[in-house]
């Protein structure tokens, strides 16, 4: 039988070589940990970063396997998940880290948190974040300066794509400096946002998909604003000072993270004008 590929993960395995070579090992990948781990497999989860299903442990157990898709940012996914040991986040329950491979605890129902409101939204990730920045940050993390220094190469690297060279040029040197200054480093998620939570049993919600660094706590609120883009448009400056206080972060320094995300961070398409609008909007 041939293997389900979600659409969107054969998609982001064809923009680069090791990607590609990864997915043409992966059927051989999946036969070797359900010789080991002793699963039934169902059809995978729709999942750009890796390959995600259901699966049926011994003892009728329900858990969930993921095998990652090489990608920089979540490298250390495995590490994390250890160290923060169901405290808001699934549950390892497996692992083989040089194959990128774990069984995780399996959320039910397994709804996202975008069904509720974004300002229900807002302190349900507050509260994560809390408890996961209370983990501690052994120095086997990376810092999140590798992230924005691996950001800052490949934007680099598709200069002759810039729409606006001077907003990515500000956004770049806001990406050198706050790593440098921060007062505070904690063990980040770096990821945090609804699609990301899911109702379970065990607590009201759990964490998947975390990419842990060591670095400035203001940097965790920055996904989740970012995937409340029409709230954050509307009234940008109020938002971010009401999440940053929820978190009891320095609001200015979410608003100079949110900056250089929206100006600098690499995409696929430069002319997405939204993003550059609410970059200026907060340059000042």
């Amino acid at each position: 039988m041939a293997l389900m590929v979600p659409a969107a993960l054969a998609e982001n395995c064809r923009k680069k070589s090791e990607r590609a070579a990864w997915l043409t090992r992966l059927p051989d990948t999946l036969q070797i940990l359900q010789r080991r781990w002793s699963f039934v497999l169902g059809d995978p989860f729709s999942s750009g970063a890796g390959w995600v299903g259901p699966v049926r442990l011994a003892g009728a157990i329900d858990a969930v396997l993921k095998v990652c898709m090489p990608h920089m940012e979540g490298e250390q996914e495995i590490r994390g998940l250890r160290v923060w040991n169901g405290q808001c986040t699934v549950r390892l329950l497996e692992e083989d880290e040089l194959m990128g491979a774990m069984l995780i605890e399996r959320c039910k129902p397994g709804t996202s948190l975008r069904e509720l409101a974004e300002r229900e939204q807002d302190l349900v990730i507050a509260k994560l974040l809390e408890t996961l920045w209370s983990a501690p940050a052994p120095r086997v993390f990376r810092s999140l300066s590798a992230l924005t220094e691996y950001w800052s190469k490949e934007t680099l690297a598709d200069i002759g794509r810039w729409t606006d060279p001077g907003l990515v040029t500000e956004g770049l040197g806001v990406f050198q400096e706050l790593p440098r200054n921060a007062s505070t480093e904690v063990l980040l998620a770096t990821d945090l946002h609804a699609g990301n939570v899911l109702r379970a049993e065990r607590e009201p919600w759990l964490v998947i998909d975390p990419k842990p660094f060591i670095g400035d706590p203001a940097y965790d609120a920055t996904q989740h604003l970012l995937n409340c883009k029409a709230r954050m448009l509307s009234r940008p400056v109020e938002m971010i000072r009401r999440f940053a206080d929820l978190l009891e972060v320095d609001h200015e320094r979410v608003r100079l993270w949110m900056f250089a995300r929206l100006a600098a961070e690499p995409r696929d398409e430069w002319g997405d004008e939204s993003s550059a609008e609410l970059a200026r909007a907060l340059s000042a």
